[in-house]
């Protein structure tokens, strides 16, 4: 399979081991802060601006678009509201060594427009819509993050309510 095109905003995002160290010894509760702002069925219920990149999970709608590099927070809004994009799609990387950011990003795209169909209802290369991803780095590997979040996005516009068989 090919790689998905590329899209005009390059958004690469990943969790950096530092920050984390650092909440961690400033005795901060991300327990907390992931109870916050969710309903029972763990739907987001009102804007948080500085949401964990750890408790982001598929259906989560994010105002991203400005995000680069590495990032430790994101905010997510209920997807009511206009948003940027939509995690739809979670991959949980296997093994004990960091295989790499290339290897990384290759698994990301290539298992991001793979599962693209499924949740937009038509390709990938069909489609007017472009893919993004939150994803691991060494740093984080370390500490046991696994997970590539895949995301949805209308290149030239705000969503508002979710993109799921959206079939454009």
């Amino acid at each position: 399979m090919t790689p998905p095109r590329t899209a005009s905003r390059t958004r690469l995002l990943a969790v950096t081991l530092t920050v984390v160290a650092a909440m961690a010894l400033s005795g901060c509760s991300m327990l907390a802060q992931l109870g916050t702002g969710r309903n029972a069925s763990g739907t987001p219920t009102a804007v948080n601006s500085k949401a964990d990149v750890f408790s982001l999970k598929v259906g989560d709608c994010l105002n991203d678009a400005a995000a680069t590099g590495t990032v430790t927070t994101a905010p997510i809004v209920p997807c009511n509201m206009p948003h940027d994009s939509e995690a739809y799609f979670a991959i949980t990387m296997t093994g004990t060594a960091f295989p790499g950011d290339q290897a990384v990003k290759d698994q990301a795209s290539q298992g991001c427009a793979t599962a693209f169909p499924a949740f937009i209802g038509i390709s990938y290369n069909d489609s007017s819509l472009s893919i993004s991803y939150y994803f691991p780095t060494a740093e984080s590997w370390a500490n046991g993050d696994r997970q590539i979040l895949c995301t949805v996005y209308d290149p030239g516009a705000k969503s508002t309510g979710t993109l799921k068989n959206a079939k454009r």
